[in-house]
């Protein structure tokens, strides 16, 4: 009994042991199957999941008609995992067919600008990625994934895409290779163009191959918007073409044309040589990565004038048939102050038609300084001198544009004729659109809108206005600067065949620095036709070697001006201008 008893008392604590062996393993398979399991589940998922960024297209740029001069297009590195490597089985109505790595490598090397060898080299191993080729385009993209090669994956690039290359280029700006937007346009308008990435998730198998039909969008992408600009993209290469062979003809160290519609205020070409292709911006010197039109001032010189004649004018502080004298030197009643015109001449006696044809420095002071100087500078502001434009373009000067209290007593003669201050090529631009346009400036459209992938119009531009001049006093004053062009010397080089053309030339100096060197910012701006304007084409031509008057400047503004009013069919005038005095001595010239 007592070996008996306890052998079953060993046997019976067995037993409980095993009992509770029993149900702790009945316990922990609960948890597992029931309590955990969702959360095994979620594991397990995290474990073969993958979260992939699905990078959005940056917006489009587009001219005034149209045409892409900016858009993104998607690239692909190709990779495959080694490790993955082998043969594809297919089962097509019961038949199991095999395509052998071989095989595959045959199909795949050309696309991947491999040799067989080379691309066999590349996929041996253990690794998980080997890559294969970087940055192809979308047709190859397509025509790898037809293969249907599990083991071969995608990373997608956005890459920045200028078709017309550098044309608009320093106005455009460009991106650099991360995406991000360094200069011009396509950094100022950023939020526009700009897109918000979405994300994708989905499965892979054990071996590390994505599993088809197993992602899902968590996030959706949202492209970027679409600017629109007013620029004319076949009117602004014609410009640049123009420019370029300007620059190098005469080893000029730049040059830059505005062409303005008068009516509108829009900007239709702002062209610059040397230029930049934001293709490639590196192969182009940083100083000619910007924007000369917007972003370098320069001492106008007489293009200033006609806008001295247009104050006095306004003021009513003479007519069209006044005088000044005009000597080819005049010293002034102060210590070292004198000026002089750009050729020896006996004394004339000069109307405002007559001093803008000769281009009389002494002339034009002794009409401009009948102005006090707090209305000219007030003039001077109106027309949009010594302030950004509303466009506020990356980097853009103000030029420069002292206050009328801080004016010398030379400074107060030498702004009548353009020197004592510095503008950009815009502002000059816009000036001569108010004097064109019945004497009202508007505010410079280069930025029609931005339009989002759906339609809905996300940014558009308020243009204002400012009355400059009467009417009266802006008409007039073209039709004195028309005798520029029709009877003048250098400025008879402007000229257009059945059109009325209006305009001024400049030569400036360029300052070395506390005086002035031998060197000279040359320049012509005109309006066509004059008796209803149309275009503002303004043609600066900076340091060009050798060349001392705006002779030169003539010639590149008389092909834009063509062309515009050729590509926009603006018939040709019908009527002459009238017959003011503009004579060495006050005389109304006789018409050839």
């Amino acid at each position: 009994m007592g070996k008996h008893g306890s052998l079953n008392r060993r046997f019976g604590a067995f037993a409980l042991i095993l009992v509770v062996m029993v149900l702790g393993l009945g316990i922990r398979l609960v948890d597992y199957q029931v309590v955990r399991a969702e959360q095994i589940r979620e594991e397990s998922f995290k474990s073969r999941s993958i979260t992939q960024t699905l990078p959005a297209l940056r917006g489009q740029i587009r001219d005034s008609s149209g045409q892409v001069l900016a858009r993104t297009v998607f690239r692909y590195d190709v990779n495959a995992a080694p490790k993955n490597v082998g043969s594809i089985f297919k089962t097509v109505d019961g038949v199991r067919t095999e395509r052998t790595v071989e095989q595959i490598v045959l199909e795949l090397a050309p696309l991947v600008g491999l040799t067989p060898e080379e691309l066999t080299e590349r996929l041996a191993g253990d690794s998980e990625y080997s890559n294969l080729a970087k940055k192809v385009d979308a047709e190859t993209y397509n025509a790898i994934r037809e293969l249907g090669i599990p083991w071969i994956y995608f990373d997608p690039f956005a890459d920045r895409l200028y078709p017309n290359g550098a044309v608009a280029g320093n106005v455009l700006g460009f991106v650099g290779s991360d995406g991000v937007p360094l200069a011009g346009l396509e950094r100022q308008y950023n939020t526009c163009l700009a897109g918000i990435d979405g994300q994708e998730t989905f499965e892979r198998s054990a071996e590390g191959v994505r599993i088809p039909t197993s992602n899902v969008i968590t996030q959706p992408t949202q492209n970027g918007g679409t600017l629109n600009l007013s620029i004319d993209a076949n009117l602004q290469f014609f410009a640049q073409q123009v420019l370029a062979d300007t620059v190098n003809d005469l080893d000029a160290q730049w040059a830059s044309a505005v062409v303005v519609e008068v009516e509108t205020g829009r900007l239709l070409a702002a062209a610059e040589a040397p230029s930049v292709d934001p293709n490639d911006p590196a192969a182009s010197d940083s100083k000619d990565r910007g924007s000369k039109i917007f972003q370098s001032a320069f001492e106008p010189g007489s293009i200033m004038k006609s806008l001295t004649t247009a104050m006095v004018l306004d003021t009513k502080t003479a007519d069209a048939y006044d005088k000044v004298r005009a000597p080819d030197y005049m010293k002034l009643d102060f210590a070292g102050g004198w000026i002089k015109d750009s050729f020896g001449h006996e004394p004339y006696n000069l109307t405002l038609g007559g001093v803008l044809r000769f281009s009389s420095n002494t002339g034009m002071s002794n009409f401009g300084v009948k102005i006090d100087k707090s209305t000219r500078h007030n003039y001077l502001q109106k027309f949009g001198f010594g302030s950004v434009s509303p466009l506020r373009f990356e980097g853009e000067s103000s030029g420069i544009l002292h206050d009328y209290q801080d004016w010398d007593k030379m400074t107060n003669h030498a702004t009548t004729y353009g020197q004592g201050i510095s503008v950009t090529g815009i502002q000059m631009a816009y000036a001569y659109q108010a004097m064109a346009n019945d004497g009202v400036r508007l505010d410079p459209i280069l930025v029609e809108n931005c339009v989002s992938e759906d339609g809905t119009i996300l940014y558009q531009p308020k243009q204002n206005s400012t009355r400059v001049l009467s009417k009266q006093s802006a008409n007039l004053n073209i039709n004195l600067m028309e005798k520029v062009v029709e009877f003048g010397g250098v400025g008879q080089n402007a000229g257009i065949d059945g059109y009325r053309v209006a305009g001024k030339t400049g030569t400036a100096q360029i300052k070395d620095g506390a005086g002035y060197g031998s060197q000279f910012a040359i320049s012509f701006y005109g309006v066509a036709p004059a008796e209803n304007p149309k275009f503002v084409v303004g043609v600066t031509i900076y340091k060009a070697v050798g060349v001392s008057n705006s002779l030169q400047a003539t010639f590149p503004f008389k092909a834009i001006m063509q062309q515009a009013l050729k590509s926009y069919r603006v018939p040709p005038s019908t009527s002459k201008s009238p017959d003011l005095p503009s004579g060495k001595f006050g005389e109304v010239e006789t018409r050839n």
